[in-house]
């Protein structure tokens, strides 16, 4: 249980989505209903969360994977990213079958910080987070997922106080519906004509309106390209390229960890490196990536070189 740990240095989550941005708040409420006090909040997107240096002796970590290097004493990891790895030393609340909302709420409530408005949340969120498209609030919860995909992690966070029950029924929640009834269909149509072939498997789709994600699952649901996987690319403030791979027979997240990246079968992610900071640049990066030479072809450039210079008619 997360309550037999000492208090926490730090809590790290996914900047990326609403799963990041509630299971972090969450478990910061559950921090300071057991040790009264407010314990930082950092949000990583996976290629910077790679490189990030663990010097902390006690940290809860909540969406993002469990790997060999967080397996330390005194640290926590609440996550539903697939692992075949055991903790060994460090405390691991896993389920793929739950978002990681779901697995940090389920501590809270544990421990008395339940209520009606964060089961509504959470619910949502487990709607968003594990596309369950057949639940009856999937268009509620898109919208209110795509609150971080507009606005950004660290803006909605400011935005609500930290408080995530400002989330249900907050204003700019009109204006995701208004955006998903006129831009969806027309950023549908747009996309549809607009795959770049990456690799054979692999299609670049532009997007200039409406829900990315929707657009996407649609497009993949239609099978209205022949790629199955499909890779959106959006441009942060910093110039950092973020790349979004979705799927629906798991493809995505093999080709996430061909770009260092990571997230589940279907949904993954990638920061592209930073010396690639415009789109055209990072699409020819991507091919030459998703393309690499033949073996064959490797083998016979190397025939070539070692018989470079001799006459093979003598």
């Amino acid at each position: 249980m997360l309550a037999s740990l000492p208090k926490p240095e730090v809590i790290l989550t996914h900047e990326s989505d609403l799963d990041g941005l509630v299971s972090g708040l969450l478990l910061q409420r559950l921090a300071r209903k057991l040790f009264n006090a407010e314990v930082p909040l950092e949000a990583w997107n996976y290629q910077a969360w790679q490189k990030r240096a663990l010097r902390e002796s006690a940290a809860w970590v909540c969406d993002l994977a469990f790997e060999a290097r967080l397996d330390l004493a005194g640290w926590a990891v609440v996550d539903h990213h697939p692992t075949t790895l055991k903790a060994q030393r460090a405390v691991l609340v896993h389920d793929v079958a739950k978002s990681a909302g779901r697995l940090c709420y389920e501590q809270c409530v544990a421990h008395g910080l339940g209520s009606p408005a964060l089961d509504r949340l959470v619910k949502l969120n487990d709607v968003a987070d594990l596309f369950l498209e057949d639940d009856a609030d999937f268009v509620a919860a898109n919208d209110c997922a795509n609150l971080v995909k507009t606005y950004g992690f660290w803006n909605l966070h400011e935005l609500i106080g930290g408080e995530l029950e400002r989330l249900l029924d907050h204003p700019l929640l009109e204006v995701m519906a208004v955006k998903r009834r006129i831009e969806d269909p027309l950023g549908y149509d747009w996309a549809k004509a607009n795959v770049t072939e990456l690799s054979p498997t692999v299609g670049y789709v532009r997007t200039v309106v409406g829900n990315v994600n929707l657009i996407v699952h649609k497009l993949l649901e239609q099978k209205a390209t022949p790629h199955p996987v499909l890779l959106t690319l959006f441009r942060k403030a910093n110039g950092s390229i973020i790349v979004s791979l979705r799927s629906r027979n798991g493809e995505a997240q093999k080709v996430a960890q061909q770009l260092q990246g990571g997230g589940h079968p279907n949904a993954a992610g990638a920061t592209l490196p930073r010396s690639i900071q415009q789109i055209p640049d990072a699409v020819d990066y991507l091919q030459r990536v998703l393309n690499p030479p033949k073996e064959q072809g490797r083998a016979l450039n190397s025939l070539e070189g070692l018989f470079a210079g001799i006459d093979l008619k003598k």
